[in-house]
């Protein structure tokens, strides 16, 4: 999954063609009594999330890499419906989806995030194994070495706060990674913090000052609990937990709320529906709305008010192409 925060007058744009740091000598993982655990919390109304619009991908896709260049969000990379990485870069929006480059060569579960106008990906999977390169996309699709990871490694997620890239977790072939690195471009990377237990396949989104981070997988199971990393003070506290273990959902971030979306137990053909919203402070867990489909491996990007969706895999194994949009009710 992978989030970006626009501004308002970039977010406007590209809605209107929618048509309908420093190195931590001592990362300090911590934890806070859960709000809530194995339970959707009562209280206040969170405003659920609805589809708005549905458009169509040059082709079915899972575990793309999603995100923002300039005012066009472009999804490059991920697994095709025969389970085979791809290179495409797609032009998701604004307007019709289409092709506009590819990348060096094919890979998925790519962490992305948007820093100075330009998508960076941050490692992926191929038929190879992992690979450490971070690229950078500019708005067009084109796209340039801008550095590498210090281990080849997949099934990451990566969130921008602050003008700074974090990459989340992950997986070498050989074991999950704890490791929560910080991306500045010409900066190279140093670690912020590290997580109380290895992690690929999480949900995670920027909130405020903090990255949070639901579910995913720590190699064995999933996992549930929610996660709230200070990157400055190098901490990460358990603040909640999901309703049921989760992997392979989408995170975003949405009105200083972050929603989870989608995702999957142990089990291959689990898939939900599920739309969860987390409060960011208490960790709060309130059912949002519904995805048509229950999907996991699905990408999600914040624009502005409003979240777009791409491709997922169903409980069926059928890798989607829908491009939806969702905004609050």
């Amino acid at each position: 999954m992978r989030v970006v925060a626009l501004s308002a007058l970039a977010a406007g744009a590209i809605l209107a063609g929618c048509g309908s740091s420093s190195p931590a000598a001592n990362p300090k993982p911590a934890s806070a009594p859960a709000s809530g655990h194995h339970a959707a919390a009562q209280g206040s109304a969170t405003a659920a999330l609805r589809v708005v619009s549905t458009r169509a991908l040059p082709a079915p896709v899972q575990l793309p890499a999603l995100g923002v260049a300039g005012g066009n969000v472009l999804a490059a990379g991920g697994l095709d419906a025969a389970d085979t990485s791809v290179s495409a870069i797609v032009h998701v929006a604004p307007g019709r989806p289409h092709q506009v480059g590819s990348l060096p060569q094919a890979v998925h579960d790519i962490g992305a995030a948007t820093v100075g106008g330009r998508l960076f990906l941050f490692g992926g999977g191929t038929a190879a194994g992992p690979i450490n390169t971070i690229q950078a996309v500019e708005p067009g699709g084109q796209t340039r070495a801008a550095g590498r990871l210090p281990v080849a490694t997949s099934d990451t997620e990566a969130v921008t706060l602050s003008g700074t890239a974090y990459v989340v977790g992950g997986y070498t072939t050989t074991v999950p990674l704890r490791s929560v690195l910080a991306f500045r471009p010409g900066s190279g990377l140093s670690e912020a913090a590290a997580l109380p237990h290895p992690l690929r396949y999480a949900a995670a989104a920027a909130v405020g000052n903090r990255i949070l981070i639901a579910g995913g997988t720590d190699g064995v199971h999933a996992r549930d609990e929610i996660l709230s990393v200070d990157p400055v003070a190098h901490n990460v506290r358990v603040i909640g937990h999901l309703p049921s273990r989760s992997a392979h959902g989408a995170g975003a971030a949405l009105g200083g709320t972050f929603y989870v979306l989608g995702g999957r137990s142990d089990a291959t053909n689990s898939q939900t529906r599920a739309i969860w919203a987390i409060d960011p402070v208490s960790g709060r867990v309130r059912p949002a709305g519904r995805l048509p489909v229950a999907l996991s491996d699905l990408s999600v990007v914040a624009v502005g008010t409003r979240l777009i969706v791409v491709g997922g895999r169903d409980r069926a194994g059928t890798v989607h192409g829908e491009v939806l949009e969702l905004a609050p009710r």
